[in-house]
């Protein structure tokens, strides 16, 4: 995937942003990557294989968990199907949570968010290998950030002086790209120019700006476009301002240890998923483009973009 707008525009100027101390993007010394695709390796011995009686999936906390029990319900009697183990859905409440999950071995088959995964890739073991798409291919998401009528914010420049809505650090759309273009290409600073504030989540985020709590909040579209749909806001409640270029999606996958025939049957089961009248399809359908099967992916090559942006911030990833 070539290096987006957002990339090039971040890595030109954005520098002393860094909220992760310690080594660079690089795997914790717990791991090795023989084969340099960036990715932890499954250990060389099978005594350091892990062979879980439940395997434990859990999707990243964008929204309330308990919407997405039900949506990944279907897909999750699949997985189990296909493993021949027992599969239960992890309710995490944030980014960090379920990271730790899976460094500590609590989290076995996982999606993360796009600003997470390279957290979960240097720090917890995780393998991404596969992405939602279309039936084409194409796949993923903008930055937008948003304001409600009546804000008085009617251009980017006019945050200044006000509050502006993240979600959390390790989010790409919810801080890590917005805060590039904020200060790189607006030149607004966080703390002098307008005063940042957390909100946890994606959809926090969303509903605090068509509630009228929040003047402006930087969001990951996707999820904006799913909850006009399932009617939890209205269109007209939200105005957006910015819109990036496309970044990619939740990427899914496991964790590095888990034995490789049972790994191999993890993959088997994305790929094996029948879309067709699936909860799955009923919810991300709603995305743009719409979602409709998983497709192959590559950390090294998918997420060099949200890399070139957390470097270009000068995040750095501490595995503690």
């Amino acid at each position: 995937m070539p290096r987006s707008a957002i990339a090039r525009l971040a890595v030109a100027g954005v520098t002393a942003l860094t909220f992760w101390m310690g080594p660079a993007a690089a795997l914790d010394a717990r791991y090795q990557d023989a084969d340099g695709d960036l990715v932890a390796d499954a250990p060389a011995d099978p005594k350091s294989w892990i062979d879980p009686g439940t395997l434990i999936f859990a999707y990243t906390p964008v929204e309330d968990p308990a919407v997405y029990a039900k949506v990944w319900e279907g897909f999750l009697k699949h997985l189990e199907k296909e493993t021949g183990k027992r599969v239960q859905f992890f309710p995490v409440q944030s980014n960090a949570a379920q990271i730790e999950a899976m460094r500590a071995g609590r989290l076995h088959v996982a999606g993360f968010n796009t600003g997470s995964n390279p957290l979960a890739v240097n720090c917890a073991g995780f393998v991404p290998f596969t992405m939602m798409a279309d039936k084409k291919g194409a796949y993923g998401y903008e930055m937008e950030i948003i304001t409600h009528p009546g804000s008085g914010i009617d251009k980017v420049e006019d945050i200044k002086g006000k509050k502006m809505a993240f979600t959390a650090e390790t989010s790409n759309s919810g801080y890590k790209a917005p805060s590039a273009v904020l200060r790189d290409k607006f030149k607004l600073e966080a703390k002098k120019d307008y005063e940042p504030v957390f909100s946890g989540k994606h959809d926090n985020s969303i509903l605090g700006v068509a509630n009228k709590d929040f003047p402006a909040a930087a969001i990951a579209n996707s999820v904006k476009l799913r909850m006009i749909a399932r009617g939890a806001v209205k269109a007209d409640q939200l105005k957006t301002i910015y819109r990036s270029d496309t970044f990619p999606t939740t990427g899914y996958g496991y964790v590095y240890n888990l034995k490789p025939d049972l790994a191999e049957k993890v993959r088997k089961a994305f790929f094996s998923f029948n879309w067709e009248g699936s909860e799955l399809l009923k919810e991300f359908e709603k995305s743009e483009p719409p979602v409709e099967t998983f497709i192959p992916i590559t950390y090294k090559k998918h997420w060099q973009v949200v890399r070139d942006v957390d470097t270009a911030m000068g995040v750095q990833y501490t595995c503690k």
